[in-house]
């Protein structure tokens, strides 16, 4: 099975330097309009699928993202690894803007959004105790090594609703709470990539301080958007090196991300809902095509 790597570029990463022979495709999802079109192309003889998180012009805010479209139209382009780059706000002294946090944990605040392709007529657990493939996080390491960025591997991503930035009593919170990062669009992005067997993994870009540090006061827009074209700067180098050095051929994640599915769908084959079967053909078309 060959490789395809995905890329969701979230706040100011619109376009990708690099690819070759690429086009934009309209790739139709049974779960609604997703945020943009998929750049399709290769990078290094690597098929490389890329999607703007908010679409071009950052059209779309983070509760209005249509994360289970954006997770079914990659599936249906290949996507076998999907990397997550995400504007964050910092929760550590340690992790400064300019910082990239490889996330391994998340925490999921939100309220306000569908988090499962899965429901009544077909019902499934999937376990995200472990949402990032170790195997994929190690082969964006080595690419922020490559590329001499200032990175830190491991952190708890908190997933707040949004659109605004927290108050400074959720932020102290937050902090209690040992998570690292906060942002508005990894959840439930990452348990919906579980759920179409995906692995994945998040670049979390550190743009400024939330509202917690006393010597950084509120979050101010114009220090962000000049961090972050700093940043959106090295995600590019980060995810060209990536893909130059990303496996040609796919081998299985080592926590079974690519086999989520195998015995988590309950519902017994006669009482499936066949129009909620038939959304669920690129997502879960592997196990459910074969009972």
């Amino acid at each position: 099975m060959k490789s395809v790597l995905g890329i969701v570029g979230g706040s100011g990463l619109y376009d990708l330097p690099g690819f070759e022979n690429s086009h934009w495709e309209t790739i139709e999802s049974p779960w609604g309009t997703p945020s943009d079109a998929v750049r399709i192309g290769e990078i290094d003889g690597l098929r490389v699928a890329f999607l703007p998180r908010h679409g071009r012009g950052h059209v779309h805010g983070p509760s209005d993202i249509n994360y289970r479209a954006n997770i079914d139209v990659l599936k249906r382009a290949g996507v076998t690894d999907l990397v997550s780059v995400s504007a964050v706000g910092s929760l550590k002294e340690a992790y400064a803007p300019g910082t990239f946090v490889l996330v391994d944990q998340f925490i999921d605040r939100t309220f306000a959004r569908e988090k499962s392709f899965f429901g009544k007529g077909c019902v499934a657990h999937v376990s995200v105790a472990e949402p990032v493939s170790p195997k994929l996080l190690e082969l964006v390491e080595a690419a922020c090594q490559d590329e001499a960025l200032s990175y830190h591997k491991g952190g708890t991503y908190l997933a707040m609703e949004g659109p605004q930035f927290s108050s400074v009593a959720e932020s102290h919170l937050y902090r209690q709470w040992g998570c690292d990062v906060i942002g508005m669009t990894n959840m439930p992005e990452a348990k919906l990539a579980r759920e179409a067997e995906m692995s994945y993994c998040t670049v979390a870009m550190v743009t400024d301080y939330d509202s917690w540090h006393p010597g950084h006061g509120s979050v101010d827009i114009a220090d962000i958007i000049r961090v972050l074209g700093e940043n959106v700067d090295h995600a590019r180098r980060l995810v060209l090196n990536l893909a130059k050095r990303f496996p040609r051929e796919h081998t299985p994640c080592p926590i079974g991300s690519n086999t989520a599915l195998e015995y988590a769908i309950m519902t017994a084959p006669a009482k499936r809902d066949p129009d909620l079967v038939a959304k669920l053909d690129a997502v879960a078309g592997r196990v459910l095509n074969r009972a």
